[in-house]
């Protein structure tokens, strides 16, 4: 039995939460034993402990913008000594043999592997350019503290040897995975949704955020899309806790344009089968390189077109003109053009549906994903 500590920055379920808890309730409990640590109670939490996985609650280091005043640094330090003793005792009782650290944010597996001796696996999930500081730190920890480094996408892993190339022989690029969507849920209707039956659904699912490309996608609605008058934009998703201002300022301008009836806003949910049904396009305009893009694997699986950023790990999922559109990012008017097209042929959209399925199950299978990671454990013990 390999005994593994995972820990992860946080207790929702957006995307790296999800490849998470995929990973974890699919693995072979035969060979492997999980033992997870998050940093606060929520919906991951629930769903892990109904699959009689150990969840434990305590700090896991985040690293922050706002960490380095006095003050933030007394309470990290405290966090610190806390933390270590939390998986210390957990250490007696399980004995690992690896440390997990899913995404850069937790520095927890980092510092106890260092003390401990144990392997340590850090699985990227993301691509950080900004801040220049942070951008350059990580590469270093990982080549100092990771004995093996894990990336969701070609994407990732090059924004990390392209820092350090010394990187290139610790780190395996494992491509997310997925199996079709359950065949039974709840349908939503587009009238529930405020919508007509006749009308097109133009989809964003994801945290509102900055880099998600909400307000590229309202823009193009404004002020570059042509015979808009039965399309429409949902957007499913929350904002981070403290960054409400970004859902603010596209309520703002929903007011501001009278798109009251045309562009609706969801907030996060688990449940998301029901709204890939509905929607006939699903869009991933993300103004910043995505590490992978979750979403449009997702869609590809639900047999929808999908439209996303010709950037980062987007550019690994989406096949041009095949499977859907990647257009230029941050360019309006090329999202307005490759929506037209579709909106425009409805035998396109089923074409690029069928395909996008095809293309999911073969290349990003849940079984090659959990083989890639089980054979991993195994060399890594």
């Amino acid at each position: 039995m390999i005994n593994i500590l995972f820990i992860h920055q946080s207790a929702e379920l957006y995307g790296s939460d999800r490849t998470l808890l995929l990973l974890l309730t699919k693995l072979d409990k035969s060979r492997f034993h999980p033992v997870v640590v998050l940093p606060e109670t929520g919906p991951l939490q629930a769903e892990l402990e109904k699959q009689n996985i150990k969840v434990v609650i305590a700090p896991v280091l985040k690293l922050y913008r706002k960490m380095f005043t006095i003050k933030n640094i007394a309470l990290f330090l405290k966090q610190v000594r806390s933390a270590l003793k939390t998986l210390k005792e957990l250490d007696k009782t399980y004995h690992f043999d690896i440390i997990y650290s899913n995404t850069l944010a937790v520095l927890l597996g980092m510092i106890y592997a260092k003390k401990s001796g144990k392997k340590h696996l850090w699985h990227v999930h993301e691509i950080i350019v900004h801040p220049r500081l942070i951008a350059q730190t990580f590469p270093k920890l990982l080549k100092k503290y990771a004995n093996t480094v894990v990336c969701n996408s070609n994407a990732t892993r090059q924004n990390l040897v392209a820092r350090i190339p010394d990187l290139a022989g610790k780190t395996v690029v494992i491509h997310n995975g997925l199996s079709p969507r359950k065949k039974e849920f709840i349908k939503v209707d587009k009238s529930q949704l405020g919508f007509r039956e006749r009308d097109i659904i133009i989809t964003l699912i994801g945290r509102i955020s900055r880099l998600k490309g909400h307000k590229l996608l309202l823009e193009m609605y404004i002020n570059h899309l042509a015979n808009k008058e039965n399309i429409k934009l949902l957007f499913i998703g929350s904002p981070v806790p403290g960054q409400e201002y970004y859902l603010e300022e596209i309520e703002q301008l929903i007011h501001t344009h009278h798109l009251g009836d045309d562009v609706k806003i969801l907030p996060f949910t688990k449940e998301l089968d029901a709204f890939f049904e509905v929607s006939d396009i699903i869009v991933v305009p993300s103004t910043e390189a995505e590490s992978f893009g979750l979403v449009a694997l997702e869609a590809m699986l639900s047999h929808k077109p999908v439209i996303g950023s010709n950037h980062g790990g987007l550019t690994e999922i989406i096949a041009d003109n095949e499977t859907g559109f990647l257009v230029t990012p941050n360019d309006s008017k090329a999202l307005a053009k490759a929506i037209q097209k579709l909106t425009e042929n409805e035998k396109l959209r089923m074409e690029f549906g069928e395909k996008g399925y095809q293309r999911a199950v073969s290349e990003f299978s849940e079984e090659r994903y959990l083989n890639q990671f089980e054979t991993l454990f195994e060399r890594m013990r």
